[in-house]
């Protein structure tokens, strides 16, 4: 008698979780899921469902970091972005080591890093990401300070019809390209 009161319980509380877990999943995932009599069975079936998008996700992920390039906006946010992606593969226990991801950061970066690139190679320790970053942040305010600042004026050869007050003037605009080396109150 206990026992069918303790089986009547249990399979009240089973169905109201189930119910839960149903309802807060959408309606196309929980239509895919086959149905089950316990919460648990449920669960398991949820997982195995799901089970393969990890490796969907594995690769989206590895996709994204060997194409990813750094378009500037601050050299140590790449890194970081970059670092903090390769951390979402240790879940999968799929983790990168640190030396592989440096050489991935140094293969994003564009031609004006490529001596820092080559003297990183000619060394024989290895960085991590935080010695990546300590090295790489002087070198990107060396490379600003190198370029200087760059104005384009556009000039525009009008000739003026002074008959025709409606006439477009003629002529094609032409670019400028003048360079001032003028720091601008900017430290190197």
């Amino acid at each position: 008698m206990k026992y069918d009161l303790d089986r009547a319980k249990w399979d009240s509380s089973n169905c109201k979780c189930l119910m839960v877990i149903k309802a807060s999943i959408e309606d196309p995932i929980r239509g895919s899921i086959p149905e089950c009599t316990t919460t648990t069975e449920y669960i398991k079936k949820v997982e195995s469902q799901f089970t393969g998008s990890s490796k969907a996700y594995a690769s989206t992920l590895i996709k994204k970091l060997v194409n990813e390039k750094y378009t500037g906006g601050g050299i140590s946010e790449h890194i970081l972005k970059m670092s903090n992606t390769t951390s979402k593969f240790k879940p999968m226990d799929m983790g990168l080591k640190d030396e592989f991801l440096v050489h991935l950061i140094f293969a994003s970066l564009p031609k004006e890093y490529e001596t820092f690139v080559v003297n990183y190679n000619l060394q024989p320790d290895k960085w991590d990401i935080e010695k990546l970053i300590a090295m790489c942040v002087p070198e990107e305010k060396r490379l600003k300070s190198s370029h200087g600042d760059s104005v384009n004026h556009v000039k525009e050869n009008k000739k003026k019809n002074f008959n025709n007050k409606n006439a477009k003037p003629q002529g094609k605009p032409q670019w400028d390209n003048s360079s001032s080396s003028k720091s601008q109150g900017k430290a190197p």
